[in-house]
């Protein structure tokens, strides 16, 4: 199947062409057309350059979609020298939600491509909210080893709450009943009372309070298990 031609890209101006403008670039194509969207060489066209000069760059598709990753979780801040870490990790909650719902295309990059790669071999950006979030922690008291715990607990739910979030809920807009804008009509009444039961609170599905009370049950538990101790007088 041809490619779509590459809509003009403001960043087809004629200037230099540099890492920071090639994933600016390709984020915008992802953010428009998914990753599927995005090769070389509609690359190339948004930016008025031949592909081969984008290698320079980035070897390969694979190191362009790293690289697009990188660029988007840096925009996610942590207050490494905030001591109150229960509110600092609601805010860092908080900011990846934004990020998700900004670039829903890009969330399998943050989310399942890193579960392929070792640690050591991630682009260095996407590492950053992991060590960020350790020195966080540990300037408050926590163990290193109970700092990762909260960095995976926290990070295991976020990424299964942006997948919930941006998954299509309702099959039928226009219908009144819950069940059927659902499609849970389809399940057999006497196997699944519970879940058809659940059909309004289903359809009445509120993102940013999902996260806010899916953090206040993170935070109660890791305060009950993983408190630090009281810093010393003085601190």
């Amino acid at each position: 199947m041809a490619e779509m031609p590459a809509r003009r890209s403001i960043h087809s101006d004629g200037g230099p062409i540099t890492r920071e403008r090639i994933l600016e670039c390709a984020l915008e194509i992802i953010d428009r057309d998914g990753i599927d969207g995005l090769s070389m060489r509609r690359l190339g066209k948004a930016l008025g350059r031949d592909p081969m000069t984008l290698y320079r760059h980035a070897p390969n598709k694979a190191a362009l979609l790293d690289g697009v990753a990188e660029r988007v979780v840096e925009e996610l801040e942590v207050d490494t020298d905030d001591g109150d870490w229960a509110t600092q990790l609601r805010e860092v909650a908080r900011g990846f939600r934004r990020l998700a719902l900004a670039h829903p295309e890009v969330v399998p990059l943050l989310v399942t491509r890193p579960l392929s790669t070792p640690l050591g071999l991630r682009p260095l950006g996407t590492l950053r909210p992991l060590e960020d979030i350790l020195a966080l922690l540990t300037k408050v008291g926590f163990t290193d080893a109970d700092a990762l715990h909260v960095y995976r607990a926290l990070f295991g739910f976020l990424y299964g709450h942006v997948l919930n979030e941006l998954q299509e809920l309702v099959e039928r807009p226009d219908e009144s009943d819950d069940l059927l804008r659902l499609g849970l009509h389809r399940l057999p009444i006497g196997e699944f009372p519970l879940l058809r039961g659940l059909a309004p609170v289903l359809a009445s599905y509120d993102g940013a309070a999902e996260l806010e009370r899916g953090v206040d049950i993170l935070l109660a538990g890791l305060t009950a298990t993983l408190t630090p101790p009281d810093p010393p007088p003085g601190r």
